[in-house]
């Protein structure tokens, strides 16, 4: 494949709404270009974005995939992005790579979910947006009204450049001032005068278009002032600049299954929309810009992974500065590690094209690094940058995963670990408190499909759960206990007599009369408590010395596995005033055991009660569903803390325990048609009402029992 440089590389990102045709108009962009000798069909699993067996099994797309084509000496890189809302964490990556969104809309349906959440990332990253009118030539669509919704949702710099001609069959372009005639099969475009039931509307178009253009630019001002008219060459110019600086957000039409308007947003991709050279360079996280030049050193930053079998890992790289060539030696700067490039390719799908070198601005796969992941940059040795990363979503859905088969848990821990590495959104997290894995994303269908994958790809059967929830044990007042531990066992015996104040970890300790202060410790939990532990013993009933570590220890254990319903313990405050050792049956073992054992009968009579995790929750919800989404929180024991308006939606606050919110993203899509997201944070621990505490310890009398 011949090689391109900056100016002649256009790289854009299909976006959207799930069905809104940005894989069939990918597929379509491909068959018109020549890249594929036949448009495959989503319906027959034959797209080449769609080739994944997640993919092509459901009929919709899980993964970006990369494209790419060349038309009119220009290659234009596509990446085909998921619209579905779990797979957010793919259009972030796509956006990272490209420098243009082509937001697909169905002229149907309109405005719609994954239109606005495309929307809302490409304004985030700052990127240029073209909207794609798509099956705009179907029965029943009125362009008309779509594209003032647009405008009313997006703002006035929303400017239609296309329109379907009276007939259907084509459409007038307002920078050419003609109506184009597409063939369905690949084949040259008829232009012709505008009939005369679109000119007056293509002239207001111009006319709009042209002065906008010049509100964003004064020399082009000046010269709209004297001629009443701009120059196409100062048109051309004019609108690329606003399209890159996101003062206009142009609409075109096209209909990927019949070809109406394909060739003609290949050409105006090139001709219009800023090239790698023109967008904004690169930056670090400290905020040094990489220009884009393939003279300059060489740097590239890996936007995606993807294993694939029987060939290992490729790299999905974007070239920000320099030339990238086969058998070139660069350092990783996230893992110091020296990488020797393998062969280098341009990417259709599963099809892998061979390229002599990738220049400034490109986008390629790379193969067989040895330590290189999502979010790594490569660059000469010594030169010490790493390109912004890719800001990944946090999770909203979290589910405990299991292997069904007994002995494959090292099987499903290594396909994990590729699953997570191939999609950074997903989060792996071993809970050994809980003696729980959990899987964290943004939906049920993204850990659906990664359970799809593991036993497809791997081998390994899994199951999702519900995850138990974090609960606290704690305790209200203070409360003291004796425990004795003897034991004989032939030779020698064990004997412990351990004496323990509990209470609250609150405040400096205020001891009572016959309590003398010796020395105190602070111990901090794997699970985030504290202990202060506090030695009182007097006369040397107990050798300190020797056994509070022992005794230490005990207490650990028992507030590990608290008394109440076997969760964790939270802060407390531990006194050891008094006890008795024996000189030969005394031993670590004995005051451990007593120790565990004192403390939770004491633990039992300090008003013991259960904590549970209450979460910050922020819903970003259309006020036409703000009544059923704070009733559904309402029935989920949260308190509403407020509301506020942003941008076109409602933002409610409420604070809501964790174990009522374990499902919440699949609840809150229903209520919305999916059109809600919503946000969480930890806030604290609070008290758990007197029925759930209740439900809580007979389910762990049952598992014990059971167990």
């Amino acid at each position: 494949m011949k090689v391109y440089d900056a100016a002649h590389v256009r790289n854009a990102v299909l976006v959207g709404h799930q069905g809104s045709g940005k894989t069939t108009l990918g597929e379509a962009m491909l068959y018109h270009a020549g890249a594929v000798s036949r448009q495959g069909s989503i319906a027959d699993g034959t797209t080449v974005s769609d080739y994944n067996a997640a993919e092509t099994q459901r009929k919709m797309s899980v993964f970006t995939a990369a494209l790419h084509a060349e038309w009119e000496g220009h290659k234009l890189n596509l990446l085909d992005a998921p619209g579905y809302p779990d797979f957010v964490g793919e259009l972030a990556a796509g956006l990272k790579a490209a420098d243009l969104a082509l937001l697909v809309v169905n002229a149907v349906e309109g405005v719609q979910v994954g239109t606005e959440v495309a929307w809302g990332h490409a304004a985030k990253t700052n990127k240029p947006v073209v909207f794609v009118v798509n099956h705009a030539d179907k029965p029943g669509t009125d362009f008309a009204e779509l594209a003032a919704h647009l405008q009313e949702r997006f703002g006035r710099a929303v400017t239609v450049l296309q329109f379907p001609a009276t007939d259907g069959a084509a459409l007038v372009d307002v920078l050419l001032m003609k109506q184009l005639r597409f063939p369905k099969e690949r084949g040259k475009i008829d232009a012709a005068a505008i009939d005369e039931g679109g000119s007056e509307r293509a002239a207001e178009l111009r006319t709009e278009l042209v002065e906008l253009i010049a509100e964003n630019d004064e020399k082009l001002m000046e010269a709209y002032l004297e001629s009443g008219e701009l120059g196409e060459e100062q048109l051309g110019a004019g609108l690329r600049a606003a399209i890159r600086d996101r003062q206009i957000f142009p609409v075109v039409v096209a209909s990927a299954t019949e070809g109406l308007g394909v060739a003609r947003l290949m050409s105006f991709l090139y001709q219009c929309c800023p090239s790698p050279a023109d967008v904004p360079a690169a930056r670090t996280g400290e905020g040094r810009e990489i220009p884009c030049d393939a003279a300059g050193p060489p740097v590239a930053f890996v936007f995606r992974t993807l294993s694939e079998p029987h060939v290992g890992e490729f790299f999905f790289l974007r070239v920000c500065s320099g030339t990238l060539e086969q058998g070139m030696d660069l350092e990783n700067e996230q893992t110091g590690t020296m990488e020797r490039l393998g062969a280098l390719f341009a990417i259709n799908g599963q099809q892998r094209e061979p390229v002599a070198k990738l220049m400034a601005g490109d986008l390629g796969a790379v193969v067989k690094l040895k330590d290189t992941h999502t979010n790594d940059t490569l660059h000469p040795k010594g030169e010490h940058l790493a390109i912004e990363p890719i800001a990944f979503p946090d999770p909203r859905f979290t589910a405990a995963i299991r292997t069904l088969t007994p002995g494959e848990e090292d099987k499903l821990s290594a396909g994990l670990h590729k699953i997570v590495e191939e999609d950074p959104s997903l989060r792996l997290v071993h809970d050994a408190l809980l003696n729980q894995l959990l899987l964290a994303g943004q939906g049920e269908m993204q850990l659906e499909i990664a359970r799809f994958r593991m036993k497809n790809r791997y081998g390994v059967d899994v199951e999702l759960s519900t995850p138990r929830v974090s609960y606290r044990e704690a305790i209200q007042t203070g409360a003291r206990a004796s425990y004795r531990h003897k034991k004989q066992t032939g030779g020698a015996g064990q004997f412990a007599d351990v004496s323990l104040i509990v209470e609250p970890l609150k405040g400096e300790y205020k001891a009572p009369p016959d309590i003398k202060v010796r020395d105190t410790s602070t111990v901090d939990t794997a699970w985030g408590a504290k202990i202060e532990m506090i030695d009182a013993i007097v006369s040397g009933v107990i050798d300190m010395r020797r056994f509070a570590g022992a005794i230490q220890k005990g207490v650990l254990e028992a507030m590990h596995n608290g008394p109440v319903a076997g969760y964790p313990c939270g802060d407390v405050r531990v006194v050891v005033y008094d006890g008795k050792m024996h000189a030969v049956d005394s031993n670590e073992t004995a005051f451990r055991v007593a120790a565990r054992m004192c403390f939770r009968e004491a633990f039992g009579q300090a008003q013991p009660v259960m904590l549970e995790p209450i979460f910050d929750v922020e819903v970003l919800v259309p006020e036409d569903y703000t009544g059923d989404v704070i009733g559904d929180l309402n029935t989920r024991r949260a308190r509403i803390q407020g509301m506020d308006s942003e941008g076109a939606v409602q933002k409610i606050l409420a604070e809501a325990p964790e174990a009522e919110l374990l499902r919440y993203s699949t609840v809150l899509r229903s209520l919305t048609q999916g059109r809600g997201l919503h946000r969480m944070k930890f806030n604290r621990y609070d008290v758990v009402p007197r029925q759930v505490q209740d439900k809580l310890v007979e389910e762990a009398r049952k598992a014990k029992e059971g167990g």
